[in-house]
């Protein structure tokens, strides 16, 4: 009976550690915060910022709203691409990997 209770917390410590290896190793997708801004670099390392009002603003006046799902993706090597998603398929695509 001792037995079958190590066992069965072995097995739930295996599967609490197994989840978190896979959400590391899948990345998380979390949505920006009102106000923040992200900004994505060519070798693919990503900054954020919440900028005050000021600088929002005047960087307001330079943005465009984005009309349909966008995809980002690296290489091998860490070089950063973005992703045509003008046809119908690739927006389904698209739209399917943020849900």
């Amino acid at each position: 009976m001792h037995s079958i209770k190590l066992v069965f917390i072995a097995s739930l410590i295996g599967l609490s550690a197994s989840q978190a290896f896979a959400e590391d190793a899948m990345g998380t997708m979390t949505m920006m915060k009102a106000g923040q801004v992200t900004a994505i670099m060519p070798d693919g390392h990503m900054g954020t910022m919440t900028p005050d009002a000021k600088m929002s603003g005047e960087m307001m006046k330079m943005a465009k709203p984005i009309k349909h799902c966008m995809m980002m993706m690296t290489d091998a090597k860490g070089k950063a691409y973005m992703v045509d998603t003008s046809t119908k398929k690739a927006q389904a695509e698209c739209e399917k990997m943020a849900m």
